[in-house]
Parts: C-alpha cells; sequence; structure tokens
C-alpha cells in the first residue's frame, strides 16, 4: 500500500495521509482503527455503491471493532443538493450521532461533497474520511478538502473547506465503475497532464489504449502522478486564494455546460468540452500555439471523451451561466488558459463575445 502525506498548516492538524494500493479494505479497517478518530462511524453513500460494497465495508469495520452504521440516498448528481444534506442529518441524529462521531464518504464525488459539507457543518464540524469509488474522486474531489451542495442557480454555490482525516484509495472499485464513469474520471486525468505535467500528457498520448482497458498497474501509476499533482497544488493554496485556481481549467465553461443541460451531461463530458474551449480561447488570444491546442483535442478524442457542445445548448444560455460562476469577483470572470502544455494562467479579461464565439464554434 502507497502513501502520500498531504502537509498542510499543523497549527490546525490538518495534514492527512493518502492511502492507495488494490484491495487494501482490511488494512484500511485497522488504520480507522488505530487512529481512534471517533468513538462511532456512519458511512454514508448512495444507493448504487451501498448494493455493490456497503455489506461487505460495514462487515470488514465491525470485525475491526469498530461501531458503525450506514446512510444511503439515491445516486446521481441530483441528489446532491440541500434536501439530501438534511436527510443525511436525520438519520445521523436517529442514530445518537454526537460530536465523538465520524463520517465515512464512501463513493464518487457526490458522495463525497455532501459527506463532507455535512461532517463540517454537524454540530460546528466532526471528522469525516474519504473512500473514493470512481475514477474522479480517486485523482480529484476526495483530496483538497472542497466540499460542497448545488443549488438550481448553479453547481457547489453552498460548500466548505474541510479536510479529511484521511483517504483511501483502493484500485479494486475501478473494476466495478461503468465505462461512463470510468470516462468522467479521465478527463480529470486529462486536465493534470494539460496543467501541470507534459511527461504525464505524452505519457496518455501513449498509453491511452492501455488506460481505456484499465490496466491495473498502470491505473494505480496515473492515479499516483495525479494525486501527487492535485495534492502539491492543494499545499501551495489550500483556500483557493490564488494558485488552486489552475485546476479549474476547463470548468469555468465545462460548469456552465453541466448546468445549462440540467446535468444530463455527465461532469466529465463537460470539462472535456471545457477544456477544448479553453485551448481554442487560448490559441484565439495568441497564447497557444494550434499544434498544442490540436494534441490537446486529439488525446480527448482518443480517451473516448466529447470535444463538441451539443446544439441543444444555446450559447446565450452557456454565456449567462458563466456570469454567475461562483469563482468570479465582481463583474470579472477568471478564466484558466494556457502557454503551453504544462504552462497554465488565470485571465480575468476574455471578452464575452469570444467566450461566445468559442462556444458556437464548437456546437456540433
Amino acid at each position: 500500500m502507497n502513501r502520500i502525506t498531504v502537509n498542510l498548516d499543523k497549527k490546525t492538524s490538518a495534514s492527512y495521509e493518502i492511502y492507495m494500493g488494490e484491495d487494501i479494505l482490511d488494512r484500511m479497517g485497522l488504520i480507522i482503527a488505530k487512529n481512534n478518530w471517533a468513538s462511532r462511524y456512519i458511512i454514508v453513500t448512495d444507493s448504487n455503491v451501498s448494493a455493490l460494497h456497503g455489506e461487505r465495508i460495514l462487515e470488514i469495520l465491525r470485525e475491526m471493532g469498530l461501531t458503525v452504521d450506514m446512510v444511503d440516498f439515491p445516486a446521481g448528481g441530483a441528489s446532491k443538493n440541500i434536501q439530501t444534506s438534511l436527510h443525511i442529518v436525520d438519520r445521523m441524529m436517529d442514530l445518537g450521532a454526537d460530536r465523538t462521531s465520524a463520517l465515512i464518504a464512501l463513493g464518487g464525488g457526490v458522495v463525497g461533497d455532501i459527506t463532507g459539507f455535512v461532517a463540517s457543518i454537524y454540530m460546528r464540524g466532526i471528522p469525516y474520511v474519504q473512500v473514493p469509488t470512481t475514477l474522479l474522486a480517486q485523482v480529484d474531489s476526495s483530496i483538497g478538502g472542497k466540499t460542497g451542495i448545488d443549488l438550481p442557480e448553479g453547481k457547489n454555490i453552498l460548500g466548505t473547506f474541510y479536510q479529511p482525516k484521511g483517504v483511501f484509495i483502493d484500485l479494486a472499485f475501478l473494476k466495478t465503475l461503468p465505462p461512463r464513469e470510468f470516462g468522467i474520471g479521465l478527463a480529470e486525468i486529462v486536465k493534470y497532464g494539460i496543467i501541470d505535467d507534459p511527461e504525464l500528457f505524452s505519457s496518455l498520448e501513449v498509453e491511452v489504449e492501455a488506460i481505456r482497458k484499465r490496466d491495473v498497474r498502470l491505473l494505480e501509476k496515473i492515479i499516483t502522478s495525479s494525486c501527487r499533482i492535485k495534492k502539491g497544488i492543494v499545499e501551495i493554496d489550500e483556500m483557493e486564494k490564488g494558485f488552486r485556481r489552475i485546476l479549474n481549467f476547463g470548468h469555468t465553461i465545462g460548469h456552465a455546460i453541466e448546468s445549462e443541460s440540467g446535468y444530463s451531461i455527465s461532469h466529465g463530458d463537460a470539462i472535456s468540452m471545457g477544456m477544448v474551449a479553453a485551448a481554442l480561447i487560448s490559441q484565439r488570444l495568441r497564447y497557444l500555439l494550434p499544434e498544442d491546442r490540436e494534441r490537446i483535442i486529439s488525446l480527448i478524442r482518443a480517451m473516448g471523451l466529447p470535444d463538441r457542445i451539443p446544439t441543444t445548448l444555446k450559447p446565450d444560455g452557456i454565456v449567462s451561466r458563466i456570469k454567475r460562476d461562483k469563482k468570479k469577483e465582481g463583474d470579472t470572470i477568471r478564466f484558466v488558459l494556457l502557454k503551453k502544455i504544462g504552462i497554465p494562467f488565470v485571465n480575468g479579461n476574455v471578452p464575452e463575445e469570444l467566450t461566445r464565439e468559442v462556444v458556437e464554434a464548437l456546437r456540433k
């Protein structure tokens, strides 16, 4: 089992370990029991993950002498809302959860975001642990302490920065991951190569077929690289005051596409479209060479991810969503653009008309 340390402010005891390997759940139980983070634990998961893994993980943790219960909610992005959060809180209170309790987020990004959010506000904050079961959650959302829920007006409008006590990445979960969910994670891995690591990007270009076939050893290598990139950025800028914004490459337009579709377009597909749009904006502003833009589009296509925006989504609707982006400052919307692969920067001067033109150009 590999271990990566996320080194944060020692005064707040926010530093924690990312544990990674295949079939590590027994060792996860030992580590949780040894650290004694709480007197009892409540697993929070969704209906899909509960059916696949819930009882087995309950059994593993109970065999370690831990007091554990489980709460679930309907699977899907539509559940990432205040009603689901209140449902979890109600069940926690029914189970007698208090300040000595802790939550275990067992699932993908939706589960992790909601669980972290509830943990951060329940009785002014209780511990939680991340056990990501999707590729996206393993390389991105389980690391860094971002929590949140969606409102009709946009994604993650309500949320906190609240670090977990630990992250346990079991590669065995990827065996049962549907192709669509696997693709969502691939989009984030491609993003890491684009914004931080040209060598990772080149490796993805060469190994694309083996990656899509889920070669475990190769996946462990690229997931480890992705986690190291994410943790390094979080260590520099935990609260997203500046440098951490580069992680939003493709997300400004991507989140707008996702919201405008009523979340019928998956996060990974929307971010793929957003990355292509950001690369095209970068080229049209004469920052990025055409050949680098073509490499980005080619890799996204090779990964089986979309590089065009559906014509059912209107440019005016997408631009309107961008204007409500939660990361804007006043009237300034900050886009993450590229000078070349591996060299991103934040630009707050992208003309609205250019954004509209690029969205229109990418509609198929």
